[in-house]
């Protein structure tokens, strides 16, 4: 077999620069994807980037970025820089400059052959006055010049782009604004300077359509580059978040050294207002940090030894010092700006539709251009009514709203979502979500803090309290249990000194055996003792007891015989019930799937609102329970934190993972709550709602444009009504199109999340 088949592709970013409308996204997309290394390529007009998929990097890129120059295109691998938005920035703000002066000087040579040549239709008597001032055939030159300045100076770039792409034979929007404006001044100059060419009584000049085109398009152009360098704006302002300078602290001495500087292991001091420079853990101080650009929390949060801190988050009081634990992409702010970055660059289905019918619109347009030339001239002999008409079509056509539509609203969705502490890792997920009906939700870590403590113990007789926590504690300060830490901690706590564990195994869902100073303990669930003969009957009223008050019973057994109960409470994040009771008022069914003892989830899950509790189940047995409720509910999600979700987030239609728990947990998911708060489960699903409505009323918009006034601007409504569109109102509409498009997205920025809870 080749290896080359089974092998992992390399993912390859490429920044594309000169595509205006979906049809140069299809032939991008097409040139890359007919070379031999590439598996499957993704180009995104929103963002300016294709995304690749290759067997063999090194020969890729450079036959890549010669592909797509080969289309007409610029290209440049996109190096990622997780710590800057310098290079976003600076792209946009190169477009704008670039397309502000290209319309100012348009606008100013535009403006007194507008006001001349419509001012003579407009005013009455204008026209006479002025002819008793110039001749007819010297305004014609003059219109001319103008004309010809406009362009040739600013509009040059349609015809740069627009003239090689249709000699290529894959025409694109600049293609039909070249044509149109080109049909427009070559008319106007045979009427000018070869009269006799033309038909008598047709020798009217259109040099003031051509200009106004252009002007207008240029405007629309800077418009719509504006809007889209909005529409990124939530993501750059993550990009900055980065401290550009850290204090290390070398030998009890503090220097200041730039961030890139800094690496793993480190001991870095933060003062109050100071930014974090990386990720790491608090050896010493505390603080409370603002992490609300990170998380969505506004309020701060006490840090103290022992818990992390976020690069990009602020110290709002208190000094600490941490240790470098995650520096440059490794960082939590990295990671998002990458997620963020490629569900970004994801299509959604609907997308792929969309593509392949913009692919051949502007063909089409041209086909029916031409053929709406030649029917007027056959019905009307009118060169002039002919070519408005068709000159009218060529410029009405918008696949620039098409192929804006979808890629915008996902670029401001993921970005507003970003600044709410929401991660969409693919773009297909921010509209699948939307159609969740049912949530399924862990519970330890997740609806809770993930902190259990230690709240009651019950011994069984003949076994002393002390020894019993301590053996216990030393058994399982090799688990990563969460239960298992709060014995640990409460050992600690009380001063009690573990022993090293002589053996140590753990099962999944039922608990741990371990060899201690010569004897063999058993910590864990009820059906752990009973696996190994050991019955649990001794403490039932006890295990009872917790239960109903939600402690989780843990039974401990030494040498073979039951010696104590622990009772281990984890308080309830304090959004949990309100996420739920925003989820129901959705219409929204809510489950919650647990490892836990029927009792202690029952309880649990009564405080929260509740009433579909699963208990007891093993990890390998909520995928199917994922897939039960699916059956059922149709579209499910799953919420989780620890490894033993991995099956299910898998499983779920949507994987949902707090940012707070396992790295195997997120990369399961689909989406990723950075700061591990249950509220953004309904505020993912309310953004993903709105978002998926701001797509459709897009493509509404750009297609019934489309099917609206194509036919109108070829005449459609003239023959009865006696209406029809001149080639500049149609310039000046199909500029306002792609503006409405974006305009449209960047209304997510502000879209009220809470204000969703009840549809």
């Amino acid at each position: 077999m080749n290896s080359a088949v089974t092998s992992a592709a390399t993912r390859i970013d490429i920044d594309v620069k000169g595509m205006t409308c979906a049809s140069c996204v299809g032939r991008v997309e097409r040139a890359i994807t007919k070379l031999p290394d590439v598996r499957s390529a993704s180009v995104n007009l929103a963002t300016g980037r294709a995304t690749v998929m290759v067997d063999n990097r090194e020969t890729a890129v450079p036959a890549i970025t010669a592909a797509i120059e080969a289309a007409g295109y610029e290209a440049v691998p996109h190096e990622q820089r997780a710590a800057s938005g310098a290079a976003h920035d600076h792209r946009h703000e190169d477009e704008d400059s670039g397309l502000l002066r290209d319309l100012s000087i348009a606008a100013a040579l535009t403006l007194p052959l507008f006001m001349l040549e419509m001012g003579s239709h407009l005013v009455p008597g204008m026209h006479h006055w002025l002819l008793g001032l110039v001749p007819q055939a010297t305004l014609n030159i003059a219109y001319f010049a103008l004309a010809t300045a406009v362009l040739f100076g600013p509009g040059f770039r349609f015809l740069a782009k627009g003239i090689p792409a249709l000699l290529r034979g894959a025409p694109e929007m600049n293609a039909l604004v070249a044509i149109g404006t080109l049909a427009a001044w070559s008319y106007s100059s045979i009427a000018t300077f070869l009269p006799t060419l033309l038909p008598a009584g047709q020798g009217g000049v259109y040099f003031e359509a051509a200009a106004v085109i252009v002007t207008l398009i240029l405007l629309g152009r800077l418009l719509e580059a504006r809007a889209r360098g909005r529409a990124g704006e939530a993501i750059r302002a993550i990009a900055q978040l980065q401290a550009p300078r850290a204090r290390r602290v070398e030998a009890g001495v503090v220097l200041d050294i730039p961030a890139e500087a800094i690496a793993v292991g480190d001991i870095l001091e933060v003062r109050p207002g100071d930014r974090v420079p990386v990720d790491g853990t608090i050896i010493s101080g505390a603080s409370h940090i603002d992490e609300s650009m990170l998380t969505g929390e506004p309020v701060p949060v006490s840090r103290s030894p022992g818990d992390t801190a976020i690069g990009g988050s602020i110290a709002t009081n208190g000094s600490f010092r941490f240790r470098a634990e995650r520096i440059g992409a490794d960082t939590t702010l990295a990671q998002i700006i990458r997620l963020v970055e490629d569900a970004q660059a994801d299509k959604l289905p609907i997308q792929l539709l969309v593509d392949k019918i913009t692919y051949w619109f502007v063909p089409a347009v041209l086909g029916l251009s031409i053929l709406t030339l030649g029917v007027w001239l056959v019905l009307t002999g009118d060169v002039s009514l002919a070519m408005t008409h068709a000159v009218a079509v060529l410029i009405i056509a918008c696949p620039c709203a098409m192929g804006l539509a979808t890629p915008t609203s996902i670029l401001v969705g993921s970005g507003r979502a970003a600044a709410l502490g929401v991660l969409f890792r693919r773009g297909d997920a921010l509209q699948g979500l939307g159609g969740v009906r049912h949530v399924a939700f862990d519970k330890t870590g997740t609806m809770t803090v993930g902190r259990p403590e230690l709240t009651g113990i019950a011994m069984a007789e003949g076994f002393d309290e002390a020894d019993a926590l301590r053996l216990a504690a030393s058994a399982e300060q090799n688990s990563e249990h969460p239960l298992g830490d709060a014995l640990v901690r409460a050992a600690k706590v009380r001063g009690l000194s573990l022993a090293p564990a002589d053996s140590f195994a753990a099962t999944a869902g039922h608990g741990i055996s371990a060899r201690i100073d010569g004897h063999e303990i058993l910590v864990g669930a009820a059906r752990h003792l009973a696996a190994e003969g050991i019955t649990t009957t001794a403490l039932a009223d006890a295990a009872a007891k917790f239960s109903g008050i939600g402690a989780s019973p843990v039974y401990l057994a030494i040498d073979g015989r039951l010696a104590a109960l622990f009772a281990i409470s984890d308080t309830l994040k304090p959004s949990a019930a309100a996420a739920v009771r925003q989820l129901r008022g959705r219409g929204i069914g809510v489950t919650m799937i647990t490892g836990d003892n029927a009792r202690t989830a029952a309880a649990i899950a009564e405080t929260l609102g509740i009433a579909d509790v699963r208990a007891e189940v093993l990890p390998g047995d909520k995928a199917d329970i994922v897939n039960a409720l699916r059956s059922a509910n149709g579209r499910v999600a799953f919420v989780g934190d620890g490894i033993n979700d991995a099956p299910a987030l898998a499983a779920a239609d949507i994987g949902i993972a707090m940012g707070t728990g396992t790295e195997i947990a997120m990369e399961s998911a689909d989406v990723v709550l950075v700061g591990g708060d249950p509220m953004g489960v309904p505020k993912a699903i309310a953004l993903s709602r709105a978002t998926t409505r701001n797509i459709a009323e897009n493509l509404i918009w750009a297609f019934g444009y489309n099917v609206l006034l194509i036919p109108v601007a070829a005449g459609l409504l003239y023959p009865a009504f006696g209406l029809s569109l001149s080639p500049m109102l149609a310039a000046g509409a199909m500029a306002l199109s792609s503006v409405f498009v974006v305009g449209n997205a960047l209304r997510l920025r502000g879209v009220n999340i809470g204000g969703e809870a009840g549809r």
